[in-house]
């Protein structure tokens, strides 16, 4: 039998697979110095993104389950 796969800890806490196999992600920019961002703008790095195709070949072996 072979070994389970073991997921890289580090991206585990930063993205999430779909239930359609796309792998979500928590904008940047959003931890401190929210003074100066517009009401607008910290709205939107509020809410979740998607990681693009490019990037999601690199991400998706890290995250198997």
């Amino acid at each position: 039998m072979g070994k389970k796969a073991k997921s890289h800890r580090g991206a585990a806490k930063r993205f999430r697979k779909t239930a359609s196999g796309k792998i979500k992600r928590s904008h940047a920019n959003a931890g401190h110095m929210m003074t100066k961002k517009s009401r607008h703008r910290k709205r939107r790095l509020r809410k979740s993104g998607l990681v693009s195709k490019a990037d999601a070949k690199f991400i998706a072996p890290l995250i198997p389950y």
